[in-house]
């Protein structure tokens, strides 16, 4: 049997797109294997697709962090060890369990409708247009993070949330501040606080004048409080652009380095909603989650013990050859529906048919816009976000040479 990994293995040592090649054999071998954390604790790491699924969908495995300590899998020497269970946070509830989480949820559901975000689709084209617009005025080589990766969705979810854009440097610095892993209590606090400042003030006018728009909507609600009016919005915004970000400029350079697909791609426009689920199979940015074991469990033939912290790597089982053939390899012609990049179970995305419909009109127009694209430094060089909660690139250069 393997050795038992000291620490969540991070090091992207088998590519940019790859999970590290430890993860990768720790799923061959034991999909549900022991951990021992930094902390001393002795928790698990998930990475079989079927474990993972059957865990994300069984809510005795704890989304609350108030519940018990949930440990941290990596070194942060900026954070002190955690004694006790943090407080929990209002409107937050993606760290909640039924019946808070339903309860939250349900408030939010007509808002992201299928019929509600296919009548914004044609306010996200324009928006996606506006900003190619944009883009081919610039003279290249260009960062496609800042100029395209980031405002598209920034844009979107601050005409979603009513969140006036010119606002955007605050929340953009401070979430991006909130994401990084090796940062102090003090600095994530300050990010937070930042954030939920400016967020509180915002839904306190919106009480007071609402708008047409999702925060205006849920300030209308009596029994919603500033608080967790906050926390929600927080959470709104946070997940609302970081997410598509990240994977609107990975996946760019995922097609870049894979020109036969991108060829594929641009020949059959038409196979843009199927690329689209492809590239969130193999990408996975949002991969790291934890839960906690809230009473003794069993998983994937091995007991957990309740209070243990319970890590699950979504990128490994989405690369899991048990469930997908081949599944290392980018192939836009996959059926990849059933992939884990949204989650699954109670806590399954709840923004899902925006990103995608963002990620189709954001990729479809760069592919056909500017059918030069290329990458403008060695792939080697473009900086990856190793160091954030989130997976993507800092910075994606690239060039042209003509634009439609």
């Amino acid at each position: 049997m393997s050795a038992i990994p000291h620490g969540l293995p991070m090091r992207r040592d088998a590519g940019p797109f790859a999970p590290p090649s430890e993860i990768t054999r720790l799923r061959a071998e034991r999909p549900v294997s022991p951990m021992l954390f930094p902390d001393g604790h002795e928790g698990w790491l998930v990475t079989g697709y079927e474990a993972v699924r059957q865990m994300m969908a069984d809510t005795r495995f704890s989304s609350r962090q108030d519940l018990g300590i949930v440990h941290v899998p990596y070194e942060t020497p900026g954070m002190p060890v955690q004694t006790e269970p943090s407080p929990q946070t209002p409107g937050l509830f993606v760290a909640m369990d039924p019946p808070d989480h339903t309860r939250l949820r349900r408030k939010l559901t007509g808002a992201f409708t299928v019929r509600r975000m296919q009548l914004l689709e044609e306010q996200i084209v324009e928006i996606v247009e506006r900003q190619l617009d944009h883009l081919a005025s610039l003279t290249p080589p260009v960062d496609l993070v800042q100029e395209f990766a980031l405002p598209v969705p920034s844009l979107v979810i601050c005409e979603l949330l009513g969140v006036p854009y010119e606002d955007r440097a605050t929340f953009q610095v401070n979430s991006a501040k909130f994401l990084e892993k090796d940062i102090t209590l003090e600095e994530k606090i300050g990010a937070y606080g930042a954030m939920s400042g400016y967020l509180a003030e915002l839904v306190t006018r919106k009480r007071a004048e609402p708008g047409e728009d999702i925060l205006s909507d849920l300030a209308r609600q009596d029994d919603l409080g500033i608080e967790e009016l906050t926390g929600i919005a927080f959470l709104l915004l946070l997940a609302g652009h970081e997410t598509t970000a990240n994977t609107l400029a990975l996946g760019t350079f995922a097609l870049l380095e894979n020109p036969a697909q991108l060829a594929e791609l641009r020949a059959d426009p038409e196979l843009m909603p199927n690329a689209v689920e492809e590239l969130m199979r193999y990408l996975s940015v949002a991969d790291i989650f934890y839960r906690y074991a809230s009473e003794d469990l069993e998983l994937g033939g091995e007991k957990i013990a309740k209070g243990s912290t319970v890590v699950v790597s979504l990128l490994a089982a989405n690369r899991d050859p048990e469930r997908f053939e081949h599944p290392d390899e980018l192939d836009v012609h996959r059926k990849a529906r059933g992939h884990l990049s949204f989650g699954h179970g109670v806590h399954q995305c709840l923004g899902q048919q925006l990103a995608r419909i963002e990620m189709r009109a954001g990729f479809g127009g760069l592919l056909r816009r500017f059918p030069s694209l290329a990458l403008a430094v060695p792939a080697a060089e473009v900086r990856l976000r190793t160091d954030m909660n989130i997976y993507g690139v800092h910075a994606l250069p690239v060039t042209w040479t003509e634009v439609h």
